[in-house]
C-alpha cells in the first residue's frame, strides 16, 4: 500500500529487535549472559507489544510485517545461540528436539526464498501463539530455569505451527502477509 504511515510505534519495535542484534551477539561473545538475558527479555516483550499495538490501533503495514518477521529470524537466532553459549548443561539433553524445530523453521524460511524470493511473513495464529510459549520458555529459562514441560509444550507447538506454515507456502501461488492460518487460506482458495 502506498498510504502507510510507516513511523509508527510498532514499526519502531521492530527496527529495535533488529538493531539490538549485534549488541546481543558481542554479549554472548563475550560471556556476558546477565546482560544478554536482560536484552533478550526486553527484546521477546518488545515482540509482543508490536504486534498488540499494531493490530489494537490499526497500524499494521507491510513493511511492518516484514521487520517483525526479520527481527523474530533474528531473536531465534540470537536465543538459540544464547541457549547453546549459556545454557548447554539445561538442554543438553534435548538437543535433538531443539535441533529438529530449528530445522523446520529454516525448512521453511528456504522453501519461501526458493518459491517466492522472500521470507514468509504469515502471522498465522499458531505461530503467535507458538513465539509466546516460546518467548515464555526463553524468559522462564534466562529468569530462572530450565522447565522440561514449558520446553516441550514449546517446541511441540512449534512443530505444529511450522508444519502449517510449510503446508501453506506450498499450496500457495503467492506469499502473502497476515494470513492467520491454514483454515483461512483453504477458504479462500475454494
Amino acid at each position: 500500500m502506498k498510504d502507510e504511515k510507516i513511523f509508527n510505534i510498532p514499526n519502531f519495535l521492530s527496527f529495535y529487535r533488529l538493531v539490538s542484534f549485534p549488541f546481543l551477539l558481542y554479549l554472548i561473545i563475550s560471556s556476558q549472559e546477565v546482560f544478554f538475558a536482560w536484552m533478550l527479555c526486553i527484546n521477546l516483550i518488545t515482540d509482543v507489544l508490536d504486534g498488540l499495538i499494531a493490530r489494537v490501533w490499526k497500524m499494521q503495514t507491510q513493511l511492518g510485517a516484514r521487520l517483525d518477521s526479520l527481527a523474530d529470524i533474528g531473536t531465534y537466532i540470537l536465543a538459540f545461540l544464547g541457549v547453546m553459549s549459556f545454557k548447554m548443561d539445561e538442554v543438553s539433553s534435548w538437543l535433538g528436539v531443539l535441533w529438529l524445530f530449528i530445522g523446520l523453521i529454516l525448512f521453511y524460511n528456504l522453501l519461501s526464498l526458493i518459491k517466492f524470493k522472500r521470507f514468509p511473513s504469515l502471522h498465522l495464529y499458531s505461530t503467535k501463539i507458538g513465539g509466546y510459549l516460546q518467548g515464555i520458555f526463553f524468559f522462564s529459562l534466562f529468569a530462572f530455569d530450565f522447565y522440561p514441560s514449558m520446553f516441550i509444550l514449546a517446541m511441540s507447538w512449534g512443530y505444529l505451527s511450522s508444519f502449517e506454515e510449510i503446508i501453506i507456502i506450498l499450496i500457495s501461488k503467492e506469499i502473502k502477509s497476515n494470513v492467520k492460518g491454514l483454515y483461512w487460506v483453504l477458504r479462500k482458495q475454494s
